[in-house]
């Protein structure tokens, strides 16, 4: 990564509530507190390390407004509300500059089948694939080997990344994200046992991304058995997640790496499912519902519950059993000495 950055553009682009101290040196690089060096430029996201704060060498800080400390000689302060998102805009100048957005147009090796379209300034990269039937939205980039099935729909500003596929009459809104490898509109895994044998059901629903969702690499979202598999607007899905049919998914929700939800359950808006979380089918976790890494759900959970744990369970009621199962080895030897002393 090469960057080069005055510490005012630096200052214009986040914008922050005050400034403290101040350098001259040219910003090349993005680095943890405790790694940062001259030229660097760090952020204060998590309270744990504001020990480190004084420590650092790094040029330029992003911190919380009400940090409290003065900087080094040749370092600048700039106090802002959240560092973190501070930083997100500094990266995405970063991004644009290292991954911008080719000139619009057709690949030569992009396959283009009759009865497509494709908005004049979309980008379709080498050996994609756009389906009769299917629309590629403005300013919508395709890298190389998408794959749009027939009559799916793609909206303006997407971005779909090497390897993504959108199958058959899948509709993607506007500013969608797919990281590399992700499938939208996989088979449901629907199957009836049926005279000894497991008959294949077939799944002839679609699913829908609305505005501003976006999917991590090797994420796999199935089609619905009928109707709709939702995903709402503004929800974030990470890497190798599994998304069942006819699963509805509200707004502003947050789907960690490896977590899975069964067929036709309901997550309403603002839900979290942390890493490995397992969701069963037909369920409903309600507004707000923050559910804890590598944790299994089989029943119903009303809005703004915190869980943990497997058979989850509410949080600090799970943390108690935490902690008397750790006692457990010293209660067994206990009782061992009591039964010998009879």
């Amino acid at each position: 990564m090469q960057i080069a950055f005055a510490p005012e553009e630096i200052v214009a682009a986040v914008q922050p509530i005050e400034l403290r101290g101040g350098t001259k040196r040219t910003i090349s690089g993005i680095a943890g507190l405790e790694s940062a060096g001259p030229g660097d430029v760090s952020f204060l996201g998590n309270s744990k390390y504001k020990t480190e704060v004084s420590r650092t060498r790094a040029s330029v800080v992003l911190l919380p407004a009400q940090f409290d400390g003065q900087p080094q000689d040749d370092q600048l302060f700039l106090m802002v509300e959240n560092p973190s998102a501070a930083l997100g805009i500094l990266c995405a100048k970063i991004e644009r500059t290292l991954w911008p957005k080719p000139a619009p147009g057709v690949h030569p090796t992009a396959v283009i089948e009759p009865g497509a379209t494709v908005a004049a300034s979309a980008t379709v990269g080498p050996l994609c694939v756009v389906e009769s039937g299917a629309s590629i939205g403005e300013r919508t980039y395709l890298q190389a080997q998408v794959f749009i099935g027939r009559g799916a729909q793609v909206g303006d500003d997407g971005w779909l990344m090497n390897g993504a596929r959108v199958a058959t009459e899948c509709v993607l809104g506007r500013r969608v994200r797919l990281q590399p490898g992700a499938v939208i509109g996989s088979d449901g895994f629907g199957y009836e046992f049926v005279k000894g044998r497991h008959e294949r059901l077939p799944q002839v629903g679609d699913v829908v991304l609305e505005d501003d969702v976006e999917v991590g690499a090797s994420s796999t979202i199935d089609r619905a058995r009928f109707g709709r598999t939702i995903i709402g607007q503004g929800t974030k899905i990470d890497n190798l997640v599994q998304i069942g049919h006819n699963v509805r998914i509200g707004k502003h929700c947050l789907i960690v790496a490896q977590a899975g939800v069964s067929g036709s359950t309901v997550l309403e808006d603002y839900v979290v499912l942390g890493g490995q979380t397992g969701v069963a089918g037909h369920l409903t976790l309600g507004k707000g519902v923050q559910v804890g890494a590598q944790s299994g759900i089989n029943c119903d959970w009303p809005a703004g519950t915190q869980l943990r744990g497997t058979p989850a369970l509410p949080f600090m009621q799970e943390q108690r059993i935490q902690v008397l199962r750790n006692k457990l080895p010293e209660l067994f030897k206990r009782v061992a000495a009591l039964e010998e002393g009879k």
